[in-house]
């Protein structure tokens, strides 16, 4: 493989070829059995909610002290408009940068049991229950609600956002940002539903090669650009790849990720090294590693990034 790559991106690649491993290995959870959303609340409470693993989540009162377990869920607690009510985010929970100020629980894969519980949480957002669930058990055995978020297409991130909203009482904010993100998703929707499908390669990671299948809220993405992800039949969310496969599927893009910008000329250097036609024409693109792997609100941003690099590549053939 090529050495071009900086340490920072291979260590991004690894960790998130990693989870989308143990979730597609069933050491994570099983798939969503319900959606999220309202349903009716008890005759106790005030709030309750359906989270991505179908569990009712109930509260007694909005959130005020919650924490979130994962990078994606700190985004979509902000997006909701209740950043002001967590006081501990996991670590990489760096956007928006008023986040990067709350103190951490450790990483999602190995969260400090300790700081969480002297943060005296109301509620705790995770991913996915790990297994062992060591947060969500015992934020459970401290009558502490737990919601999961996953959402596993584009159009499940407004959702999450307005289900967000109802647990902090800040739904009219939720909405409106909710709104605005589906506005966006028709647009684009409407607008590259009847144009040439372009076939693209979803560079996972590098070291080596990784890239997800049709379950990938990324395919759900791509599909929205009107492209066509070729790996998108491999068995595995996140499957190991050779060279020689990528080369054979003849992709017309690559899309890629880095955390710096200025390695988007090292990624394009380093797939015309490996002889891909697509690459010699310049059609390596790198996204932002965070806003692509993230399943929140900077999503939509690199979707409509994503649609428009596509849509080069289709007029530069006509």
């Amino acid at each position: 493989m090529s050495g071009l790559r900086h340490a920072a991106p291979r260590r991004h690649a690894r960790w998130f070829a990693l989870t989308c491993a143990l979730f597609a290995g069933g050491a994570l959870s099983a798939p969503i059995v319900a959606p999220s959303g309202a349903v009716p609340a008890t005759a106790d409470a005030t709030i309750a909610v359906r989270d991505d693993q179908g569990r009712e989540v109930v509260l007694a009162r909005p959130a005020r002290r919650a924490l979130t377990a994962a990078p994606h869920a700190t985004e979509l607690v902000y997006a909701a408009g209740a950043g002001d009510f967590l006081v501990g985010t996991a670590q990489g929970s760096n956007y928006p940068d008023a986040a990067r100020s709350l103190p951490g629980i450790g990483t999602t894969l190995g969260p400090n049991l300790e700081i969480a519980m002297t943060l005296r949480p109301d509620l705790l957002i995770a991913w996915q229950p790990l297994t062992p669930d060591r947060l969500g058990d015992l934020m459970l055995r401290l009558n502490v609600p737990v919601y999961y978020s996953d959402p596993r297409t584009l159009a499940a991130i407004p959702d999450a956002v307005e289900t967000l909203g109802r647990l902090f009482g800040t739904e009219s904010r939720a909405s409106a940002a909710a709104q605005g993100m589906r506005a966006r998703l028709a647009t684009l929707t409407t607008r590259y539903a009847q144009r040439k499908p372009v076939r693209v390669f979803i560079e996972a990671g590098a070291q080596p090669l990784y890239t997800v299948n049709r379950e990938s809220i990324i395919n759900d993405a791509i599909r929205i650009c009107g492209g066509v992800n070729v790996f998108a039949d491999a068995d595995l969310l996140a499957p190991q790849i050779s060279l020689e496969s990528v080369l054979a599927a003849r992709p017309d893009a690559v899309i890629t990720s880095a955390i710096h910008p200025e390695e988007a000329h090292e990624n394009l250097r380093a797939w015309q090294a490996r002889g891909l036609p697509a690459a010699q024409r310049g059609h390596v693109y790198t996204l932002d590693a965070d806003a692509l792997y993230r399943p929140g609100p900077r999503l939509i941003d690199v979707t409509e990034q994503l649609c428009a690099h596509l849509d080069k590549i289709r007029h530069s053939v006509e």
